[in-house]
């Protein structure tokens, strides 16, 4: 069983930066891929960002390319997501996500272990 646990959510204003972390339990975390995902009142979860178990590859949904880099230090055990030039359509609670394969994927359901969220709410 892997615990993740996110932090670094708040309210900011629209432009500014925050950078959520996600700390895992797992003494054998290299072998997940990680994921970034949100979800806002009303609506299903949202990808984000996903990165390689080694952090070599990366991808990210099409509104948060050039805004958000998504980052892992094996050794702490942590992945981050940093967040840039927010926009109030950012506003969310952000979820980050392990899934037991060096690869990452898009789909909620593949991964198997789940934080509890943090919430960004980003104002204009």
């Amino acid at each position: 069983q892997v615990q993740l646990v996110e932090s670094g959510g708040g309210l900011v204003q629209a432009g500014d930066s925050l950078r959520l972390s996600c700390a895992a339990s797992e003494r054998t975390f290299s072998n997940y891929a990680m994921g970034w995902f949100r979800q806002a009142p009303g609506k299903e979860r949202e990808f984000v960002a996903a990165i390689s178990w080694n952090g070599g590859s990366t991808i990210y949904v099409d509104s948060v390319k050039g805004r958000f880099t998504i980052s892992r230090d094996n050794a702490k055990k942590s992945v981050y997501l940093q967040m840039n030039s927010l926009k109030p359509e950012d506003t969310s609670v952000y979820y980050c996500a392990a899934r037991g394969s060096i690869w990452y994927t898009r789909t909620p359901a593949q991964y198997d272990y789940w934080g509890q969220g943090t919430q960004v709410t980003v104002s204009s």
